[in-house]
Order: structure tokens, then C-alpha cells, then sequence
């Protein structure tokens, strides 16, 4: 995996930021002031944008495209923690306790982010209650999200696991239940915490059984 690499910068538009779910609230007066601070960048795909125990001194929202957080031991076997899509954002634990970044955030795939400073956005959050209760919302959100996983880890075998994973990762296309991300089987693994090989049994037996069909890129979910 590369280090952060700019493939380009642009200032961000009032425009834009109107629509990221963060700044839901905000008024423009204060919108204007971040589209003056904040810069967008463009990464490629694999690129490491933080590694973990790093000091973060930006928050980055994601504008497009998709990034993973994982952590590795020294072995090199990755776990994913979460993935990260349009609208969500990461570097705001660092900026509030000023503890180094617990995990790596790697792009799977091009991405344009938002990117603030830290004492500019510190500042931004001192002058409006709404964007400070937005990050409030979404780090509540990551708890119970962190409680779930926990859970599943706990007290479902690795059947259940991989189909609560597929459940979560899907959405509504055309009537039915699809996985239009690409997820692969190795990076199932890493989220459910079973071997790549056992992944592999229990989709084909979700296939075989015709719970799943995999097909195009595309996973469909047969629920019915």
C-alpha cells in the first residue's frame, strides 16, 4: 500500500458541502467560512490516507468512493473494522482526545475527500452546535455499530456472520436485495474474523442452497 499521494487538489462549494450529511444544519455563514479552509483531494485507489499511530492534524470526509479501515499485527493478517462511503468521515477521534489514529484508512478505490485542519475545524465546532452534534450522532452511530459486531463475533458461528454481513452490505435494486459493492472473499474474512477458505465453504453453500447468486460482479440475496 502507497502513502497518501495527492492526484489533485480543488476548493471545495458551498454546494457541495449543502450535501454531506455532516454539515446538515449548518448555515451557510458558517459553511462559507469551512469553503474557505477546507481543500478537496483526490486519491488513488490503495492509497494509505492515515496509518494508524499517526497525530491527526485533518478530518476527511469521503465525497466519493469507498475506503476501508483495518488494522494489521506483525504478521501481516489485516482485520476491516468498518468501510466508509459517500458522506461518512474519520479523523474526529484524534482531533477530540489528540490520541494518535488507532487504525489504518486505506481507499479501495479513487476517492475524492474533504479536507479540513485541525484547528480550523476545531474552531468551527467551538462556533456552531449543530456541526458538533452531527459528529456526536455519528460516533454514537460507530458505538452501536462496534456493540453489533461484538455481538456477532460472540455468539454467531461463521454461517451467521457471513450472512449478517451480506444483509448489512446490501441494498434494495429492482426489487431485490443486492450487493452492487465489491466484496470479495478475502475481504469478508477480514470483517467476520474467519479464514479465507471457510468464507469460500459458506458461499457456496449459500449459493448451492439458493440463498445467494453471484453473478456479474453482483451479489443478489434471496430472502424470499
Amino acid at each position: 500500500m502507497s502513502t497518501e499521494q495527492d492526484m489533485g487538489r480543488m476548493v471545495p462549494s458551498l454546494a457541495l458541502l449543502r450535501t454531506l450529511p455532516m454539515f446538515t444544519g449548518v448555515p451557510d455563514a458558517q459553511l462559507e467560512t469551512i469553503v474557505r479552509m477546507a481543500v478537496c483531494r483526490k486519491v488513488a485507489r490503495h492509497t494509505t490516507i492515515v496509518r494508524a499511530g499517526d497525530h491527526m492534524d485533518s478530518i476527511y470526509v469521503i465525497i466519493e468512493g469507498n475506503a476501508k479501515v483495518l488494522n494489521s499485527d506483525a504478521d501481516g493478517r489485516e482485520v476491516i473494522l468498518s468501510w466508509l462511503g459517500p458522506g461518512e468521515f474519520f479523523g474526529e477521534m484524534g482531533m477530540i482526545d489528540g490520541s494518535p489514529r488507532s487504525a489504518n484508512v486505506v481507499a479501495s478505490e479513487a476517492c475524492e475527500l474533504l479536507v479540513m485542519a485541525k484547528a480550523e475545524f476545531k474552531q468551527c465546532l467551538a462556533d456552531n452546535f449543530d456541526l458538533c452534534l452531527n459528529i456526536m450522532k455519528s460516533l454514537v452511530h460507530r458505538l452501536r455499530e462496534a456493540d453489533r459486531k461484538i455481538e456477532s463475533l460472540a455468539l454467531m458461528d461463521v454461517y451467521g456472520r457471513v450472512a449478517k454481513l451480506l444483509l448489512e452490505f446490501s441494498s434494495k435494486e429492482n426489487g431485490q436485495r443486492t450487493i452492487v459493492r465489491k466484496l470479495t472473499k478475502l475481504d469478508i474474512s477480514k470483517m467476520v474474523g474467519a479464514s479465507r477458505e471457510m468464507v469460500s465453504r459458506v458461499m457456496k453453500d449459500l449459493e448451492a442452497s439458493g440463498y445467494i447468486q453471484i453473478e456479474a460482479g453482483r451479489i443478489i440475496l434471496n430472502l424470499d
